[in-house]
């Protein structure tokens, strides 16, 4: 007899197989719409090209003059999107203008740059070469290397930098001349988050996580106790400096001068160190024979994108703050600038509207003195003000502000809602909310134990914060809500929870989804998402899928009115005919997408299929009315498909078992091709229990299911 074949929607993973019955237990490129399962809509890449390093943040807006702009921040180079091409509006760091600096040898594609004092860059930072006059002795000529990016590739010595050609030197060896200048963009960060200890970590096997720099003002020997640079400022008043592969811990700062030196610390050797010499802050330094707690985690390159007007004000996490105006006739050939008065080492920040306060997180206690730099500390600016002088200082007279939240070890994140800004530390949840004159903003602890994963593993919807935490999901809705979820042990024993910023939520309103893309154990970047449906979901069954789909970054449909999202590929790599090319790149490339177009996806002008598949539990029969559970075989002689939608062909597919620990395997006549026009399909088929698969295979497909009938009927006991 036929029967009905009815599943509930959302896939449970908490069960096995055969506890599975009713139910779809798993898939891949799907979702679930007024409870039924299609698969999801193709992409297609934005722009001609791939963007240099890992995207970690797209921000769309609509400036006073009605362009539409994405910024999307890499772990490289902040770019600027509008009308189908990609800008470089990256700040530069500092100008260096050379004289004969240029240098390479035969059969090498390696050229060194020699600067006349310390350039205080590091292996991975982008340099920008312009206004090359003449290059002589030499296979390259002015326009291999004027206007354009390379990545420093090595760091000879303080005064030396390498970068690498697409093919070697052919002469006798290059010789330049007239005023070239190096621009020199400011890092960001690597591309991957790791984590390691021991050994190998960098210097002598460490790692210095300080960041600030200066260059010393004068030679030292290897027993001076004093040494003096040509900035302290943003050092802290003690701690450890490195100078080349020295570490050296001082007890005062003053003046640019550190005073009360132990020379060679965490066994390291003292040595001489010329004038123009490097100095790093190491305060965080971790060597191989120092105890360290947990895990070194080099945190990636990270930004934080949002506009005040038609300023794009971009922040890197532990650094500089930058604005850049999308107005003035021309922006898009200009560069983002230091946000003057602003805080120098902030983890991010984002922008309160309507009342329009810039507010920093893991910000400065001193304006301008890094080294005052507190994880749990906030900072905000004057209303309608964030270039004054005493934008960020508060007073009687303005409306800025700080404040220090308690609750946990740092701020990962926060996030803007409808009527509030969501604010989490690594334990708990925070409201901020603008209540006016004289506190202007108020703080209340809404929520502990459930603490944001990592910066960018939360959204906002209709009024509702959804975020992803160490030990589950969460949902604030006015109270804070665990959410149920029938995959959840699923993700969370596949989870690679070392990169936890790589972890990122995005929003699909079209769809009513909430998505999180993740790394699984076996990768260090994203590969994996997590989807939860709150339109479809009930209490009673929350809607749940998951998938292989790798993004990034994504941003939702408001603006360009269907969501863009951003793709990882570490080897990846541009045409050297690009403008955005950077020679030498080491950290990958990023390819921007437009979502819920067409039924594939096309990428660099190639066109492949999506590979949609759903699978539910395995269900049994029983005789005369009753459950079996399994006590009769059966015998399924045909299926009747039934789709409310269907472009090409779709493949069904019956697997069969007579015992829950048996691997299951195909119908001897399967896996069935369905057309339009199928009206049934003969399957002749035996088993104790079966499970329905269907899937899609090629390019220019889709279905949408209905409700299938299988012609069923007992078969014995054996």
């Amino acid at each position: 007899m036929l029967q009905k074949v009815k599943f509930a929607p959302g896939f449970n993973k908490q069960v096995t197989d055969t506890g599975g019955e009713n139910q779809w237990v798993g898939g891949d490129n799907v979702r679930f719409r007024y409870g039924t399962p299609e698969k999801i809509g193709g992409w297609a890449q934005l722009g001609s090209v791939e963007l240099t390093g890992r995207n970690t943040a797209i921000h769309h807006f609509v400036n006073a003059s009605g362009i539409k702009y994405a910024a999307l921040g890499t772990s490289s180079i902040l770019y600027a999107y509008s009308g189908g091409i990609f800008y470089d509006i990256h700040p530069i760091k500092t100008t260096t203008t050379l004289t004969s600096a240029f240098s390479t040898t035969n059969g090498s594609a390696t050229v060194t740059i020699t600067f006349a004092s310390a350039h205080n860059m590091n292996k991975g930072d982008i340099i920008l070469c312009d206004n090359f006059s003449s290059i002589t002795n030499s296979n390259f000529g002015s326009g291999d290397f004027d206007d354009t990016k390379f990545m420093v590739a090595s760091i000879p010595t303080d005064t030396t930098l390498t970068i690498t050609m697409s093919s070697n030197e052919s002469g006798s060896g290059a010789s330049t001349s007239g005023g070239i200048r190096v621009r020199h963009y400011y890092p960001v960060g690597p591309a991957v988050e790791t984590a390691t200890t021991g050994w190998g970590l960098g210097s002598w096997g460490g790692q210095a996580q300080g960041q600030f720099t200066s260059t010393l003002s004068s030679g030292i020997n290897a027993s001076v106790t004093s040494l003096t640079m040509a900035s302290s400022t943003s050092f802290p008043s003690s701690g450890t400096v490195q100078i080349g592969t020295e570490l050296i811990t001082y007890t005062g700062n003053s003046g640019g001068t550190l005073t009360g030196l132990t020379r060679g610390a965490n066994g390291t050797t003292a040595a001489t160190h010329s004038s123009g010499a490097t100095v790093t802050d190491a305060s965080n330094f971790f060597a191989w024979n120092a105890a360290a707690s947990g895990d070194i985690v080099t945190a990636p390159g990270l930004w934080s994108l949002d506009n005040f007007g038609n300023k794009l004000i971009a922040t890197i996490f532990g650094g500089e703050t930058f604005e850049w105006d999308s107005d003035p006739t021309g922006a898009t050939s200009t560069r983002a600038t230091i946000l003057a008065n602003a805080p120098t080492a902030s983890s991010f920040s984002l922008v309160s509207a309507p009342d329009r306060h810039l507010i920093f997180f893991g910000t400065e206690t001193t304006v301008g003195t890094s080294g005052t730099r507190d994880e749990m500390f906030i900072r905000f600016s004057d209303q309608e003000n964030i270039n004054g002088s005493d934008a960020y200082a508060p007073s009687a007279t303005n409306t800025a502000g700080t404040q220090r939240i308690a609750d946990g070890s740092k701020i990962v994140g926060a996030i803007r809602g409808r009527d509030a800004i969501y604010v989490w530390t690594d334990t708990a949840l925070f409201i901020m909310r603008f209540v006016g004159s004289p506190f202007t903003f108020s703080f209340q602890q809404v929520g502990t134990n459930c603490g944001l994963i990592g910066k960018n593993a939360a959204v906002e919807v209709d009024g509702s914060a959804y975020w992803m935490s160490e030990n589950g999901f969460f949902r604030y809705t006015g109270k804070l809500e665990s959410l149920p979820c029938l995959v959840e042990d699923f993700v969370y024993d596949d989870i690679n929870t070392i990169p936890k910023q790589h972890i990122n939520a995005g929003l699909n309103n079209l769809f009513g989804e909430v998505m999180w893309f993740y790394p699984n154990s076996g990768s260090g970047t994203v590969n994996r998402v997590v989807t939860y449906n709150y339109l479809d979901s009930t209490p009673e069954r929350p809607v749940w899928t998951t998938g292989t789909l790798a993004r990034t970054t994504w941003q939702d449909s408001a603006v360009f009115g269907k969501p863009h999202a951003t793709e990882y590929d570490s080897s990846g790599t541009t045409a050297t005919t690009d403008t955005n090319y950077v020679y030498g790149n080491t950290d990958g490339t990023s390819t921007y997408f437009e979502h819920e177009t067409g039924l594939n996806q096309v990428k660099e002008g190639a066109t492949t299929a999506i590979t949609a598949s759903i699978e539910s539990g395995d269900f049994d029969i029983g005789q005369q009315g009753l459950e079996g559970d399994g006590e009769f075989m059966m015998k399924i002689r045909r299926v009747l498909p039934d789709f409310l939608s269907q472009t090409g062909d779709t493949r069904i597919t019956l697997n069969l078992r007579d015992f829950p620990n048996q691997t299951q395997s195909s119908s001897t006549l399967g896996p069935f091709t369905i057309t339009s026009g199928t009206n049934k399909i003969d399957t002749r088929a035996r088993a104790r229990s079966i499970s329905l698969k269907v899937d899609n295979t090629s390019t220019s497909q889709f279905w949408k299911l209905g409700t299938f009938r299988l012609d069923i009927q007992p078969d014995g006991r054996r």
